[in-house]
């Protein structure tokens, strides 16, 4: 039971890390788009090189679905909901399962 409970416990941690990356990604993506800082910079376009590597994979079937909407991305949004509700249902199943 313990051992479930740890397991449970990295599982959820790492779900919160993917969304802040998630989170960090996006406000970095806006910032470029806005000017705000610039990718002639190293450290930014590293920076922003490497959290498009870790989200692009998650985020692209999200984007052949949804509809496009011009210049507005909802797939961060839906794949934070969607992490949520994973994050959420798992532990729940898990302890349901080992509880019947």
């Amino acid at each position: 039971m313990n051992t479930v409970a740890a397991l449970l416990g990295v599982f959820t941690m790492v779900i919160q890390l993917v969304i802040w990356i998630i989170i960090a990604q996006v406000i970095i993506s806006w910032l470029v788009a806005f000017n705000v800082i610039n990718t002639s910079n190293q450290f930014v376009r590293g920076l922003l090189n490497g959290l498009d590597r870790l989200t692009e994979p998650m985020l692209r079937p999200i984007r052949r679905v949804l509809p496009d909407l011009g210049g507005i991305d909802l797939s961060p949004m839906v794949l934070i909901l969607a992490l949520i509700l994973i994050q959420r249902l798992v532990p729940a199943l898990v302890f349901d399962l080992m509880a019947g």
